[in-house]
């Protein structure tokens, strides 16, 4: 009866939000990444191992409006147990570490505000490089700055296709795939409702994705979805990596 009734609020989550996304999409000023779709690769792709120096540079967007919001240096600094990425913006300074345990699972994810440190690490992209691929994960999560507390993360991650797609870094073969975090708790009490989602294209080549392109929206209490409010609405697209 749980499952059900969990799965019924996803359907409904996904309905109420379909004229806003859609209406978004219309309004946007970023165009959506357009990539030429390919064939499914003959061997099992993989992902670059981590080293202590790789770097990857962002450009950071509002999609509605193309503003660019900051340009942000993430660079591997430890490897180990624990995968640590320092990050940095041009305008912001310093940021929040990404820590991964092991590899490609999230156990710090800076990219939301607030950042998200989760009791049990989950995967950062699917588990297989394979189209058709879906997982479904679930853990809970504390706000660094403010621990003692925990919140209820779910995320699902589907893997939709093998694109070749051009960002200014170049020319790269990607996987795309897509997250959504329809029913998580937010560490913000005025928050009754919460929906985040993203879609991602992979370059295993380079260990990271070429382009994340992401939103969120919430609800408090008397807001319906149609007039739900926004977190940010961002696109993160890759200027050079090493």
């Amino acid at each position: 009866m749980a499952t059900y009734i969990l799965q019924m609020m996803h359907v409904r989550v996904l309905i109420l939000l379909a004229i806003p996304t859609f209406l978004a999409a219309c309004i946007s000023s970023q165009p959506y990444p357009e990539g030429v779709v390919l064939p499914a690769p003959t061997s099992m792709q993989k992902v670059r191992a981590p080293k202590v120096g790789q770097e990857w540079i962002y450009q950071v967007r509002n999609v509605f409006n193309q503003e660019i919001v900051d340009t942000v240096t993430e660079k591997v600094v430890s490897v180990g147990a624990e995968v640590r990425i320092a990050r940095s913006g041009l305008k912001a300074g310093p940021l929040p570490d990404e820590i991964q345990s092991p590899w490609g699972y999230v156990l710090q994810d800076p990219h939301w505000s607030p950042p998200q440190r989760f009791d049990r690490a989950i995967p950062l992209w699917p588990e297989e490089l394979s189209i058709g691929w879906n997982g479904f994960y679930r853990t809970r999560y504390q706000v660094p700055a403010y621990p003692g507390s925990s919140y209820y993360w779910g995320l699902d991650i589907k893997a939709m296709q093998w694109e070749k797609i051009t960002v200014p870094a170049g020319i790269f073969t990607v996987l795309k795939y897509q997250t959504e975090a329809p029913y998580f708790e937010s560490n913000d009490v005025f928050r009754v409702a919460n929906y985040r989602q993203e879609d991602v294209w992979l370059a295993p080549e380079i260990g990271r994705w070429v382009i994340r392109r992401g939103f969120g929206r919430y609800l408090t209490t008397g807001v319906s979805w149609s007039n739900a409010y926004w977190e940010d609405y961002l696109e993160w697209e890759l200027i050079s990596w090493k």
